[in-house]
């Protein structure tokens, strides 16, 4: 389950948002200033953060510095603001998205599904684990040594989870970030998948090696460096 962060000062919009977005299958944690956010933020490494500009204190802005700082993740800036200089702004340091209030919380809903495919795969250009090399610029995975011949699909699939080794998601989530919520295709698309990535990294495997493990009726997660028995 993805974890949405909310960091907004007026607690009618935080609530209506947060309630929205858990009936949408989405986790949420809710701040009502920066410095709060940030706390929450490193806590608890959220999926995505609705990052408000008119804070008290610490504004959006300074906010987004800190996050981008220290994180990746994406940020969906929220603001009353119409200005192009602070969408510009807040662009130029590092925000994924902007939406002005008052905003409909389908549009919302939408972007933030949106926001969270684009991070599929969001690893340095290159990335490396327990013989696994996954290079995102070249679209290409190797594992010692061993190049796999993945779909596209299977390569985003392979890419998410590592990037978020150790986080179960459900065959849901992962058909709404990698898949595209548009998809209509039924869940079954990701056991497939899932069965042919094993099938593909065990014939490069040398005993111990990356693995995607299934969590009994939650879903998937990725698993550096375990054993076939651990499977």
């Amino acid at each position: 389950m993805s974890l949405v962060l909310i960091v907004e000062d007026d607690k009618m919009i935080s609530d209506i948002v947060s309630y929205n977005l858990g009936r949408e299958g989405f986790e949420t944690a809710v701040a009502s200033d920066g410095e709060s956010g940030l706390n929450i933020a490193e806590k608890r490494s959220p999926d995505i953060v609705l990052l408000d500009i008119m804070l008290p204190g610490m504004d959006g802005f300074e906010v987004l510095k800190h996050i981008r700082a220290r994180s990746t993740v994406p940020v969906l800036m929220m603001t009353a603001r119409e200005g192009e200089d602070d969408r510009v702004d807040g662009l130029e340091l590092g925000a994924d998205d902007y939406i002005v209030k008052p905003f409909s919380v389908r549009e919302l809903v939408s972007r933030v599904r949106a926001n969270l495919r684009r991070s599929v795969g969001r690893l340095s250009p290159a990335a490396k684990t327990s013989g696994l090399f996954i290079d995102s610029e070249k679209y290409e995975v190797t594992l010692h040594g061993k190049r796999l011949d993945l779909s596209a699909r299977e390569f985003e699939l392979l890419s998410f989870l590592f990037s978020n080794a150790g986080k179960v998601f459900t065959r849901e989530e992962l058909l709404d970030t990698v898949w595209g919520y548009s998809y209509y295709g039924g869940t079954r698309v990701i056991d497939v998948a899932v069965r042919r990535l094993r099938e593909k990294l065990e014939e490069c495997s040398t005993g111990s090696s990356a693995y995607i493990v299934t969590r009994h009726r939650q879903g998937y997660y990725f698993e550096p460096d375990i054993t076939k028995e651990d499977k």
